[in-house]
């Protein structure tokens, strides 16, 4: 399979904006041994800003533009050398792909982007994908990982895409406010009333929420790659995934 998993901020990082480094080694070790299986897997990972908050001692995420910046400029440097270490310790190779929607609209920088991909992927490299917040100031502003994570996933027919974030999938109402939540474990299409269960992000750190994973579930299903939401505070949730046991919601066309 051609997997592409995405982690959020919140799952990267503790509150304080530092590594949750347990979590992390844990979610490379894994990744590195669903490599090992045979599949092929493309990382596509937040936290470059909050790491940036976290390493240069700032009380709070920036608001200003040329902040945000230069936060993503120091953390990038953090995430792809913490990368770069753990998969080295299981003999994967890593490569930085830093993009901006400009990348995914031009026709000719999209087939580079796509062309330069499948050749990491023929080499057995594992890419790790961020947007590329230190010059897209709209990006910044707007844009989130979830949908370039379903771009990324659509541009190169993946077969599967997981959205690791801080909540198992998608609820009937708000869990953290309603007890009654019940936890959907399967979507086939993305209509009102599924648009109409989303909320607003639980987390302060990153720039997504319900309302973009659903967005990037529309993306997926319009090409045929399956999506599920989990939580990623068990990172052995992509083990099961994999085996095909139910875990967070999954968007699907495809009949069981």
């Amino acid at each position: 399979m051609r997997i592409v998993v995405k982690i959020g901020t919140s799952t990267l990082a503790h509150a304080s904006g530092h590594l949750n480094i347990r979590r992390v080694e844990r979610l490379c070790q894994i990744m590195s041994d669903i490599k090992n299986a045979g599949h092929e897997v493309i990382l596509v990972s937040s936290g470059a800003i909050g790491m940036g908050v976290g390493k240069l001692g700032l009380l709070q995420r920036p608001t200003d533009i040329p902040s945000k910046q230069a936060a993503a400029a120091v953390g990038q440097c953090e995430l792809m050398y913490t990368y770069d270490k753990l998969f080295s310790e299981y003999h994967h190779t890593v490569a930085q792909l830093l993009i901006t929607g400009e990348d995914m609209d031009n026709e000719t920088r999209h087939c580079n982007f796509i062309n330069t991909l499948n050749r990491l992927l023929e080499l057995g490299v594992l890419p790790i994908i961020n947007e590329n917040d230190t010059i897209a100031t709209n990006e910044i502003v707007i844009g989130d990982n979830d949908t370039l994570a379903a771009m990324v996933s659509r541009s190169i027919r993946a077969d599967l895409l997981v959205l690791l974030s801080d909540i198992d999938g998608l609820y009937t109402a708000d869990p953290h406010y309603h007890a009654d939540a019940v936890l959907l474990s399967r979507v086939t299409k993305v209509d009102d009333k599924i648009l109409a269960l989303a909320g607003v992000s639980s987390t302060t750190q990153g720039t997504g929420g319900m309302v973009t994973k659903l967005h990037a579930a529309e993306i997926c299903l319009s090409c045929d790659c399956d999506m599920v939401i989990a939580n990623g505070s068990r990172p052995e949730n992509l083990y099961d995934i994999l085996d095909g046991k139910a875990v967070g919601t999954t968007f699907s066309r495809k009949s069981l």
